[in-house]
């Protein structure tokens, strides 16, 4: 038997532009169970400079003490949502984009793919936005009542209308844009330097992880300041404003707290991006190479 008639899917047609997504979402609603608790914390200390006196450790003592350990997982529902809408596109679109953007080739600039990733996380990113702000505002809720997702997007919609669900979409598309363009790019220039440095191949599983990982510090450098923006103006009161954009309010926190405030939180997204971008992309892998796709 040749090995054309062993390896059917090797020659089948490429999945579709819907599967790839799906693939994709399937992916990040898995990691995100996992990783939501890094994201409570991380949520925690941004908006609260209490928690970032704290730290990591003493943030999950006091969450854990004052509000029980599955305040941990607060808002995980809305995550469940925003993973299956957002990064399933910003992943899922990633290589049909690079394609637009002749980026598709292995020797493709970095700049190209950077463009590539970051139009993925354009789209992405506007669709996600009312989920993200769900999300956020469940994190940050205190007490040991565990607050309604519905209920939250009640009080918000009869405060502020639709518009309110789209709260921080300019900070938000700008950071989804230097996050999965950092993300994608970087982990597809390493993916390069590793196969060329090791001789594994780009689907081995060890080629992921450390291209992965290098990926996720890279993005973690980029996205912090975007993601302190970000998470400040979607936690704003229901009732009230206290920044007019994203850049009202970037100016405002490097005026009233100073510009390493930007990077408070550094160690928590780290600590988030780097599993998440490692088992998502692990995971949207394998589920490539049952799909027949070759890898990114």
């Amino acid at each position: 038997m040749s090995l054309k008639s062993q390896s059917p899917m090797a020659t089948s047609a490429a999945p579709g532009l819907l599967t790839q997504v799906g693939m994709a979402g399937g992916a990040a609603v898995i990691t995100v169970s996992f990783i939501h608790p890094i994201d409570v914390v991380k949520t925690r200390i941004q908006i609260s400079s209490e928690y970032g006196k704290l730290g990591m450790g003493g943030t999950v003592s006091k969450i854990t003490g004052e509000e029980g350990v599955l305040a941990l997982w607060k808002g995980v529902n809305a995550a469940w949502l925003r993973e299956a809408s957002y990064t399933s596109l910003r992943l899922g679109l990633y290589e049909p984009v690079k394609v637009i953007f002749g980026a598709n080739d292995a020797g493709a600039p970095f700049y190209k793919k950077f463009a590539a990733g970051s139009a993925a996380g354009a789209i992405g990113s506007v669709a996600g936005n009312p989920f993200d702000v769900l999300k956020t505002k469940l994190m940050a809720s205190s007490g040991k009542e565990v607050p309604s997702m519905v209920g939250t997007a009640k009080e918000l919609l009869a405060k502020q209308g639709i518009a309110g669900f789209y709260r921080g979409i300019d900070s938000n598309i700008a950071r989804a844009m230097v996050l999965n363009g950092t993300k994608m790019a970087c982990y597809d220039q390493a993916k390069g330097l590793v196969v060329e440095s090791t001789g594994w191949t780009r689907n081995a599983p060890q080629t992921t992880f450390l291209s992965a990982v290098a990926a996720g510090f890279f993005m973690t450098c980029t996205v912090s300041p975007f993601d302190m923006v970000r998470t400040r103006l979607m936690n704003q009161p229901s009732d009230s404003k206290m920044y007019n954009n994203a850049v009202d309010c970037m100016i405002k926190i490097a005026k009233n707290e100073g510009p390493l405030t930007f990077w408070r939180g550094f160690m928590p997204i780290w600590s988030r991006f780097a599993p998440t971008t490692t088992l998502q992309l692990i995971i949207f892998e394998q589920l490539r190479g049952m799909m027949g796709m070759k890898s990114l």
